[in-house]
């Protein structure tokens, strides 16, 4: 499944290019991720979690760098991992573009996602919006790095926990609004 998300940094392009240089650094943005091993030649070992509700998924994997240009400021990363209780597998690749617009950077983020098992049954609405919770989530803590970076500040490279009530929360009324939309603003819009 194809997840686009966009987001705004309020710092320059180069800037956030140089941010990413620091994969530790990026991946403490993403809540619930954790890098184990600097596997060499653009590649690490890591484990990503994340809870939607009652459920819980700890991934076990890799992801390298396949993509690095400097003229156009595009990043692809190819990962992979596998549920650490044997409930499935899951393959990713996302691709990251930065550009000047917005409030300094704008980050296009594009994400193939393949899933299997128990992450699977949660239908793309779910996982798309739980996405974007994370995307968002990402985007913030980004910005607060690099201000920190700014102000001289040394930030650990750890990411906060991804999920719980409020995730799962969050994208449930991302599903809400999604709906509301749907049905009742076709309504207002043709009064007869």
């Amino acid at each position: 499944m194809l997840i686009k998300n966009e987001f705004d940094v309020a710092a320059p392009p180069d800037k956030v290019w140089q941010f990413f240089d620091d994969i530790p650094q990026v991946a403490a943005c993403l809540p619930g991720t954790e890098l184990t091993d600097d596997l060499g030649e653009n590649k690490y070992g890591g484990k990503v979690a994340v809870r939607m509700g009652p459920v819980r998924l700890n991934f076990a994997g890799t992801a390298e760098i396949t993509e690095r240009d400097e003229a156009t400021r595009r990043v692809v990363v190819h990962a992979t991992g596998a549920e650490q209780r044997g409930r499935g597998q899951a393959s990713m690749v996302v691709t990251a573009t930065l550009t000047r617009g917005g409030r300094g950077t704008t980050v296009d983020v594009s994400q193939d996602l393949q899933l299997s098992g128990a992450a699977a049954q949660y239908g793309r609405g779910m996982i798309s919006d739980v996405t974007s919770v994370l995307m968002r989530d990402f985007s913030t803590n980004l910005a607060a790095r690099i201000d920190a970076a700014e102000r001289g500040e040394v930030v650990a490279a750890t990411a906060t926990p991804a999920g719980g009530f409020t995730l799962g929360l969050r994208a449930a009324l991302m599903a809400l609004q999604r709906v509301f939309r749907r049905f009742f603003l076709p309504y207002r819009t043709n009064p007869s």
